[in-house]
């Protein structure tokens, strides 16, 4: 997983492929992530989740928060109780 400021989007790699992105735009401290997509072909294997998790630790220790409009990103704030201390 890596943060590409210039795109403005993390994106997951496996084997040399951009398989998940999570876009967003930084407002202040707050990453604001209107979408987060897996490539077709790779749907169904936990990728956008992987992708969330290693976001998630990032924006942790950056000391930002996030606004997830997406309501994938959303869910997976939700799904983890632990990661609610991020929500702007």
């Amino acid at each position: 997983m890596r943060d590409n400021p210039e795109r403005e989007r993390y994106e997951l790699i496996i084997d040399d492929h951009i398989v998940s992105i999570a876009e967003y735009h930084l407002e202040g401290s707050v990453l604001v992530v209107p979408h987060v997509e897996t490539d077709r072909a790779m749907r169904g294997r936990g990728m956008a989740d992987r992708l969330m998790r290693g976001m998630l630790d990032d924006i942790r220790s950056r000391r930002l928060t996030i606004s997830p409009l997406c309501s994938f990103a959303a869910g997976v704030i939700r799904d983890h109780p632990g990661d609610a201390d991020l929500l702007a």
